[in-house]
């Protein structure tokens, strides 16, 4: 603790610290990572906005390692308190597009010649989200084969169970019956009418099975938010380039929405129709 002055902040000013606070966050460093192509104002905008969404990306990756961590020996109450942590750096996530949405169509067109062939469909980040989550497809390694760190970091997250299967574990921990587990984690999960009967048992009897029945809630509260996020992801694409193919080759808008239908715990949400 600094001993206070006349006002606090003379002598704060006058002990010069050792390490200030730009040189904790690295100020310099990341506020010197913008670095526009064009000479374009709204440039900026796009940079910022998408290397802020990374950094928040950051977060939830470590976050979601740690829940998968906590749930794989029963510590639960740990997990519950990431997860929450998760969506709502999803909340903050949407609350970016809605600054990119103050982009129009003619102000993009003037620097996206300068974007060449990036796309944020070769974010690693997003898909170690994916991955982690559940949602597991080989053929997305595709577009980061010309990053060798990221593959690698992404193969060994799909060599490891997801957060889901962490989440089915633990149910078979709690004595629900289910069949092998796949052999290959690496694989998509097919939906099971086993583990839609154990979440629908946990739904029914919530004080008997409030710890599964309170992670079961924190699950879909995740995947609200981030369906959230793909969907004002679509709407912010077509406000301003319409149904133009994306810069890295992908059908923008089309392939967008396909990945709405996308479910990360398919079972948590069919079971509210069973109920």
């Amino acid at each position: 603790m600094i001993a206070p002055a006349s006002d606090g902040y003379e002598a704060a000013a006058s002990l010069r610290p050792e390490m200030s606070y730009g040189d904790y966050l690295h100020l310099d460093a990341l506020l010197s990572a913008q670095k526009p192509l064009s000479s374009s104002p709204d440039e900026m905008l796009f940079i910022i906005q998408h290397q802020t969404s990374e950094l928040w990306m950051k977060l939830a990756v470590f976050e979601i390692e740690a829940a998968c961590g906590a749930i794989a020996v029963d510590d639960l109450r740990p997990a519950f308190k990431m997860l929450t942590r998760v969506a709502r750096i999803f909340e903050q996530l949407n609350g970016a597009w809605d600054v990119l949405r103050t982009m129009t169509p003619s102000e993009y067109t003037r620097f996206r010649d300068a974007l060449g062939q990036s796309s944020g469909f070769q974010s690693w980040q997003y898909r170690a989200i994916e991955f982690l989550a559940g949602n597991r497809n080989r053929t997305l390694l595709k577009p980061h084969e010309g990053n060798a760190q990221a593959t690698s970091r992404l193969s060994a997250i799909l060599a490891r169970p997801s957060l889901y299967d962490e989440a089915l574990r633990l149910l078979a921990r709690s004595g629900f019956k289910f069949g092998e587990e796949r052999a290959d984690l690496a694989a998509m999960r097919e939906p099971s009418d086993e583990a839609l009967a154990a979440w629908k048992a946990v739904y029914e009897q919530p004080q008997r099975y409030w710890a599964l029945y309170e992670l079961a809630e924190k699950l879909v509260d995740f995947e609200d938010y981030f369906r959230r996020w793909r969907f004002n992801h679509v709407t912010t694409v077509e406000r301003i380039i319409g149904l133009k193919r994306g810069t890295g080759g992908t059908a923008g808008v089309a392939y967008l929405r396909r990945m709405l239908e996308v479910e990360l715990f398919p079972e948590l949400w069919k079971l509210r129709t069973e109920l």
